[in-house]
């Protein structure tokens, strides 16, 4: 009889684990970006509210300055499992999502506030659910900020400035047809090799923004700065799908609800920081291009959104984004 209540007992407590019920975890969460940077900030933040959401029971800790490895072997390590979470940006998932490149596309957006509002509405939702496919819980969109030009030749004015520039771009199929578009050579590079590649001159140009050109200290191998807005970049904060489904559904909650409010506290800090990003470049010897030509910009780069529907489709999406515009 003692041995047969030994057993249950270790059975039940077996299947609470097993239920979720006693779950607890610390999650390895990996960014590209340097322990400054407002990704590694809104990290800190969202385990601060995830561990008050399950009342200590689930932690983060962060890995930065891709110490786990560039975004691909980051993302390939969520999908495996040997990492639990990642952030990174949308464009580095449209290999396998080729529609999360639709964000990519110039001039999209009319401001931050539209693009919030198509990010965290019906248009964003449908791109995340598809990460799902690829074993991927795509939790929350945070902030990468507008895309600006660099380069250590000439100030950039006008689309023929860019011209002949070799540009770092990201792989995204939309950011290099934009390029192209303009006259430059774009060159796919991560975020981890880039300062090397310019102090190198292996490459002229690069564009990021501003969050970016100052946490990975670019403006130190590049001259200057024009503020051209060509492009919303948002990131996207994943979890290994299996793991999230093993959790208890208060957990699943916890995670989408903290992911998101620290991707919106990010947000506040980016749009808070840019203006100061700026006059720190211009302190550190950048010469900024504050007034470009955006008409011309616009005009040479809108077959851009033709061209990636007509490769991989999106008008369904595209008309969601459009009807958030105000």
């Amino acid at each position: 009889m003692k041995l047969k209540k030994c057993l249950f007992a270790s059975l039940l407590a077996v299947g609470l684990m097993a239920g979720g019920v006693a779950q607890s975890a610390t999650l390895r969460f990996a960014s590209e970006a340097p322990r400054t940077d407002t990704q590694s900030i809104a990290g800190e933040r969202f385990n601060e509210l995830l561990k008050a959401k399950t009342k200590g029971a689930l932690d983060i800790k962060i890995f930065s300055d891709s110490s786990l490895g560039a975004f691909q072997a980051a993302i390939s390590g969520v999908r495996g499992g040997t990492i639990d979470m990642a952030v990174s940006g949308s464009s580095n998932f449209s290999g396998m999502v080729p529609l999360l490149g639709i964000f990519d596309i110039p001039f999209l957006f009319n401001d931050s506030a539209h693009a919030y509002r198509a990010l965290d509405g019906q248009a964003g939702q449908q791109l995340l659910d598809k990460l799902g496919e690829f074993g991927m819980k795509g939790l929350a969109y945070w902030d990468n900020g507008w895309r600006e030009m660099t380069n250590s030749k000439h100030p950039i004015k006008t689309p023929a400035d860019v011209k002949g520039l070799k540009m770092r771009t990201t792989n995204s199929a939309a950011h290099i047809e934009a390029f192209k578009l303009l006259g430059a050579n774009p060159v796919p590079m991560p975020l981890a090799e880039l300062y090397t590649a310019l102090e190198m001159r292996t490459v002229d140009a690069q564009e990021h923004p501003l969050g970016v050109l100052w946490s990975a200290k670019l403006y130190e191998v590049q001259k200057h700065l024009s503020l051209t807005n060509h492009a919303y970049s948002a990131l996207i904060v994943v979890m290994n799908k299996a793991k999230f489904d093993a959790m208890p559904p208060e957990h699943q909650k916890a995670l989408v609800e903290a992911a998101r409010e620290a991707g919106q506290y990010q947000r506040d800090l980016n749009n808070a920081n840019m203006k100061k990003v700026v006059e720190d470049v211009k302190k550190a010897g950048m010469q900024v291009v504050e007034t470009v030509d955006m008409k011309a910009f616009q005009e040479a780069t809108k077959s851009g959104r033709d061209t990636f529907t007509a490769k991989f489709g999106g008008q369904d999406i595209l008309k969601l984004i459009d009807a958030e515009r105000k």
